[in-house]
């Protein structure tokens, strides 16, 4: 059963994710649908936005035409370190960085934070991160984190500003366009992800 809040984006797993369920915060994985040979890349023209739109070495193409990267974590040290430079790189290889103006460059911050935040929670609430996926088009770039945890990562509520801790999922909510989680009957752990506008 699904529990939704009022919003728009994708609410669930990326097409051809069998199996999987998904809804928005009730929670369960796009990160299985992301094919593992994408074919040749084409270039695609630039967005008016200065976003690139033709992959770069590092890049992969999946169904949907986006371009998309993965990190495994597996025997990593510094592991958020370690995401928010991965990131970056991705933002630069995207058009994202340098930015060419103000609202590029709070997008890309806003970006790194995401990908901070649920890399942390799932190292303090998910027995650690397994995979980092981005995914980015012309309009929207997602964020995936996989984990071991069986948790459901929801803003704490009631919200204290002052109160240290506990901030991450708040902190996506009001960045993102949309997130949830993904999980996959059967198997252990979940996906959680969230999608943020280009600028």
């Amino acid at each position: 059963m699904s529990t939704t809040r009022p919003g728009s984006g994708d609410s669930g797993p990326e097409p051809g994710a069998e199996g999987a369920t998904a809804s928005r915060h009730t929670y369960s994985a796009p990160g299985a649908a992301v094919p593992t040979d994408p074919g040749p890349a084409a270039s695609a023209p630039s967005s008016a936005a200065g976003i690139v739109d033709t992959p770069d070495a590092g890049d992969r193409l999946d169904a949907r035409g986006r371009r998309t990267r993965r990190l495994s974590f597996r025997d990593a040290t510094g592991i958020v370190p370690l995401a928010r430079d991965f990131t970056r790189q991705a933002l630069r290889a995207w058009g994202w960085l340098p930015a060419s103006g103000a609202d590029q460059r709070a997008a890309a911050e806003d970006v790194l934070l995401v990908v901070s935040e649920l890399v942390t929670n799932a190292c303090l609430h998910a027995e650690g991160p397994e995979e980092l996926w981005l995914g980015c088009d012309r309009k929207v770039l997602r964020i995936e984190v996989s984990d071991r945890g069986a948790g459901q990562p929801a803003p704490r509520t009631p919200h204290r500003a002052g109160r240290p801790g506990g901030h991450g999922m708040f902190i996506v909510q009001r960045l993102c366009l949309d997130w949830g989680v993904i999980r996959t009957p059967g198997l252990p752990g979940k996906t959680v992800w969230a999608e943020l506008g280009s600028p």
